[in-house]
């Protein structure tokens, strides 16, 4: 039996260059279930659900200059994943720690940074991606 206050990985985001054929795709073919669609800062992202994870499709604006938009590399590309953590303070604090780089701009929540090995992930605070899911999800009392 799995540890409900581990932190966990709950969040998946593919960077893509057509949100609308990628969407229903993963709709179609696989049943995900889209939870909401929203444009934020330089990006619209497209949320889906296998009723476990938050599965992300992003599509950055063609002009952006953010070092988010360029962390994972140019083009369609696995962006970066999520931990959920109890505490985003102590969390940044031990990333930062490790060397790690914070990408986000400050004061943005949730926290991108480049890990050691080189790849993007993101610290988020608990329930931020419990929308579509039902409400225990892995089967935990």
């Amino acid at each position: 039996m799995s540890d409900p206050t581990r932190p966990r990985i709950v969040h998946l985001a593919l960077k893509v260059d057509d949100l609308e054929r990628t969407t229903a795709f993963y709709r179609d073919v696989f049943g995900f279930t889209e939870v909401e669609t929203t444009h934020v800062r330089d990006h619209t992202s497209c949320h889906l659900t296998d009723g476990a994870i938050d599965f992300a499709l992003i599509r950055y604006d063609a002009d952006t200059t953010s070092a988010e938009a360029r962390a994972a590399g140019d083009g369609p590309c696995i962006h970066h994943f999520a931990v959920e953590v109890d505490d985003i303070d102590k969390a940044r604090a031990q990333v930062l720690s490790y060397g790690c780089e914070i990408i986000s701009d400050d004061g943005v929540i949730p926290i991108k940074f480049r890990a050691p090995g080189g790849t993007v992930a993101e610290l988020v605070p608990k329930s931020r991606y419990d929308k579509g899911k039902p409400a225990n999800p892995r089967g935990n009392a």
